[in-house]
């Protein structure tokens, strides 16, 4: 009997940007060789998570971000579940189970079930108008509390806290960003250029508890936060929290089908899930080589290894990503990678112009690029970056390496341009 004429069964849990992009993928190779089948807990088809920003901002519309369409599943016969939540997988049989009841058997099983929002373990965290920001439905929550309530708060001070704050301003809430560390976006900034960027947000009018540690969220009688109160015993007004402090790669359904869990669901370089050879794991809930990823990249990176081998054409190796971070904070350019702090055993070569609102650091350890941290001028982030991939010497261009990537008539002597 032909083996194409059954086809294999595979199931994806977790319709979003990782999943979904290891499908694309895997339709290119060969878009016969499974029936596909499809759950997603939100209500909606594939969307940018990436892009809730600029719909909060009001730039975009939940229409516009929409990567795949309902329309993209069937034209591909792809079986969706949306709005269903997969709580059960029965390894033995190999069937995968939803919330609804609603079964499905697989030969192979990809798990992309992405990460939650962490949430701080403060009394009234339970209050209403206590929000993540991590959905299309927290989105919506945020826009609809604008139009009624004036005093919004952030936790976190990181990118997520920092988009947020800047959406919710942009819909006429008075917001203050707290964050328990020193500077804002501590993992993608030196103090030099957190500094520059909280001057550039206060001047657009945001304000800022920095070092500040949350002791409580507090209530009005009818139950939703009004304030939310600091170790020092001082209050902010608040009737709108959003906490944007990390994630935590979501586990628990792979946790209770008994695939080894550390730091995510734990994968070889083949993504596969090194308790059971059947199951992958893409994106955000992978952890590889002690790793998970909130990076759009990385995930991409592991989707076209494990699309390989879904297509059973068994070539590719997943070794782990380098990151940058390339980020557009409220129009504001900033870029870094690698280790950017610096010490003991580095250089740094450092421009810094304040009046312009420019600051470039450069790391180097023995004569090589191993960190860049840039704000305001951020065009030369992605030489710096394939400097630092390529892991080769910079001394010959040391003198010249904070000008950015040379061009070729930069190697001219200077008699021949006085001839």
């Amino acid at each position: 009997m032909d083996m194409r004429a059954k086809k294999q069964r595979l199931v994806l849990v977790g319709n979003g940007m990782a999943g979904i992009r290891t499908l694309e993928e895997l339709l290119k190779i060969d878009a016969d060789l499974y029936d596909i089948t499809v759950f997603g807990a939100e209500p909606h088809p594939n969307y940018n998570r990436i892009m809730l920003s600029p719909v909060l901002a009001g730039e975009q519309t939940l229409d516009e971000i929409v990567l795949n369409p309902w329309s993209w599943y069937d034209r591909h016969g792809i079986t969706v579940h949306a709005g269903r939540e997969v709580t059960e997988i029965d390894r033995a049989r190999r069937v995968v189970r939803a919330d609804d009841g609603t079964e499905a058997p697989y030969d192979r099983l990809l798990l992309c079930t992405g990460s939650t929002p962490f949430m701080l373990p403060v009394p009234g965290k339970d209050l209403d108008g206590v929000i993540a920001y991590r959905d299309i439905a927290d989105t919506q929550a945020m826009i609809e509390t604008a139009r009624t309530h004036r005093h919004a708060v952030v936790i976190g001070g990181g990118l997520l806290g920092l988009e947020a704050a800047n959406g919710l301003m942009l819909r006429g809430m008075s917001v203050t960003v707290v964050h328990v560390n020193a500077w804002l976006m501590d993992r993608q900034l030196d103090e030099a250029a957190a500094g520059l960027l909280r001057q550039s947000l206060e001047a657009r009018g945001l304000g800022f508890r920095l070092g500040a540690h949350t002791q409580a969220l507090v209530g009005d009688a009818a139950g939703r936060v009004r304030a939310i109160r600091f170790q020092d015993g001082t209050e902010e007004p608040a009737d709108l929290v959003v906490m944007a402090v990390g994630i935590r790669p979501r586990t628990a359904l792979a946790e209770k089908a008994r695939l080894h869990c550390h730091r995510g669901i734990v994968v070889n370089d083949t993504l596969q899930t090194v308790t059971d050879a059947r199951i992958y794991a893409v994106g955000e809930c992978a952890a590889h080589r002690g790793i998970a990823y909130g990076l759009v990249a990385p995930l991409f990176e592991q989707a076209n290894v494990a699309a390989n081998h879904l297509a059973r054409v068994g070539i590719g190796r997943y070794l782990g990503s380098q990151v940058s971070t390339k980020l557009k904070v409220t129009g504001i350019d900033l870029f870094s990678a690698g280790d950017f702090m610096g010490g003991a055993d580095t250089e740094e070569i450092v421009l810094t112009d304040p009046r312009s609102g420019v600051y470039k650091k450069l790391v180097l350890r023995d004569d090589k690029l191993v960190g860049a941290c840039l704000y305001g001028d951020t065009a030369d982030g992605p030489w710096y970056f394939r400097l630092l991939r390529e892991g080769g010497s910079v001394a010959g261009i040391r003198d010249r390496l904070m000008f950015g990537e040379p061009m070729p008539e930069d190697d001219v002597p200077m008699q021949a341009l006085a001839a």
